[in-house]
């Protein structure tokens, strides 16, 4: 521990060696005092809550006990280039030893300029004009506020789907349709929900901001093309209607592919696999970031950039000297993290893998129909949608606190209890998402072996083979037992 403290009453801080030589005990009693106690409590349910983690390459976790862990997690839509790609390490590396400088917004940054150049060059059409926030969230509500100001704040409506997921911030939570949002916070004003996937619906939204003149109110529409927390994707027919709509009403169109870019459902982004298709403006994070770099980007048509912000006036309320915008390795990593989606041909990969676990899935559908009430997905990307048994119906009302109320529980119970099984019995890491049903996602790196899928596919398959009311009854004897 570091002795060098300011005075008697400031306790000893810990140093990195400190923090990788804490026990998993020790760092659980951090989290409890310092982070969040009931997220131990979540986090020890299962046995990835109760090891530490040494190192992680490829597809694979490796823990401080010798176990090996095939990660079908995906880092949740981090992890398309895998656990530390060697040319992202070699790039963060290089920009170090070389001591290149990080900040200063008034000294023209050549990494800044060359990732919106590759952006730029990646993307379709005019898609030409990128910010370069931090998260995901954040990408969002810059996007939003694009919109917002090409309108010159005279239009006050925004439309959004009954299931998206756009983020945690005030702005990006409001814009969030999700049953699971059970506390409301404030957030951005005139938010219109529609039907997913339902143009029609759509149309009689716009319509109904109408004012006498018969001008609409709504100055961005917000979609996510495919759903990645509920595995639902917009059909042709809806995209192209929705293009259509909103070039004739002047609404600022924004596809949210943040989960869902840089090859991941087997085109760099989903809503490439429409030529001729064009957002406003399309938001990006995750794996554009190569897994180590926290980045995130919105790319708009330089149309709609150019009215919005492009006058010496209005050039810093895009906020670009906001603190860790476009930071030089961050850049620099995002640089990389393209060169080798596209050398590697990430959307090829997406559709090999597709090839494994469409058919696979299926197959373990159709053998244990008890336990599997559908699959679907795209390309690296699938939802497995598992049935809770109707014994469970008595576990459900014997629920303590809210959980009885929540009509997803059973659902969630028999979900966790694959995940528990998978990772405990077969060295499996997955996670399920807390959208819509409830699916056991299946989300592999891209850098993920033909030879790993189908060992995942054969695990899955085993672990269905149990029952669904054996598993969950280990589960939840585990979970017990943990308390005491």
């Amino acid at each position: 521990m570091n002795r060098a403290s300011k005075g008697p009453l400031m306790p000893e801080l810990l140093t990195i060696d400190d923090a990788e030589q804490l026990s998993v005990a020790e760092v659980q009693d951090l989290y409890r005092k310092h982070v969040n106690k009931s997220q131990v409590s979540l986090m020890t349910s299962f046995g990835f809550g109760r090891e530490l983690v040494d190192h992680a390459e490829g597809a694979w976790i490796h823990t401080r006990d010798g176990r090996r862990i095939l990660d079908f997690t995906g880092g949740v839509g981090v992890l398309n280039h895998g656990h530390n790609h060697p040319r992202i390490l070699a790039a963060r590396q290089r920009f170090q030893q070389r001591q290149r400088m990080e900040v200063h917004k008034t000294y023209f940054s050549p990494y800044l300029a060359a990732l919106s150049h590759n952006l730029a060059a990646v993307l379709p059409g005019d898609l030409d004009m990128s910010f370069l926030p931090n998260s995901g969230a954040e990408a969002v509500e810059g996007a939003v506020k694009l919109a917002y100001k090409y309108h010159g704040g005279k239009r006050n409506t925004i439309m959004r789907s009954d299931i998206s997921f756009h983020g945690k911030l005030l702005g990006s939570g409001s814009l969030t349709g999700s049953a699971q949002n059970h506390f409301t916070f404030p957030g951005i004003p005139g938010v219109v929900s529609f039907p997913y996937d339902d143009l029609a619906a759509v149309r009689a939204a716009v319509d109904a901001t109408r004012d006498r003149r018969g001008k609409c109110d709504v100055y961005a529409i917000l979609i996510e093309p495919f759903s990645a927390s509920t595995m639902r994707w917009c059909s042709e027919e809806f995209l192209r209607g929705l293009r259509e709509l909103c070039t004739r009403e002047d609404i600022v169109l924004i596809f949210d592919e943040i989960y869902t870019g840089w090859g991941k459902t087997g085109t760099m982004f989903y809503f490439m696999r429409y030529p001729g298709l064009i957002p406003d403006v399309v938001t990006t994070s995750k794996s554009f970031g190569g897994g180590k770099s926290s980045i995130s980007a919105y790319v708009a048509r330089r149309p709609i950039f150019h009215k919005a912000y492009e006058s010496l006036n209005d050039a810093l309320l895009q906020s670009t000297s906001t603190t860790y915008y476009g930071f030089g390795e961050e850049t620099a990593t995002a640089i990389e993290a393209i060169n080798v989606a596209v050398e590697e041909d990430f959307p090829a990969r997406a559709r090999d893998i597709e090839r494994i676990l469409a058919p696979g899935l299926a197959r373990i559908a159709k053998e244990h129909p008890d336990a599997v009430a559908e699959v679907r997905g795209a390309g690296a990307l699938w939802g497995v949608f598992l049935d809770a048994p109707r014994v469970l119906d008595l576990v459900t009302k014997l629920a303590p606190g809210g959980l009885a109320k929540d009509p997803q529980f059973g659902t969630k119970l028999v979900t966790c209890a694959v995940v528990n099984a998978l990772y405990r019995d077969h060295d499996i890491y997955t996670y399920y998402t807390l959208n819509g049903k409830n699916p056991l996602v299946v989300g592999p790196s891209l850098v993920t072996a033909p030879a790993e899928v189908e060992h995942f596919l054969d695990r899955l398959d085993r672990t269905l083979a149990q029952g669904l009311p054996r598993l969950v009854t280990r589960f939840v004897k585990e979970k017990v037992s943990s308390l005491w």
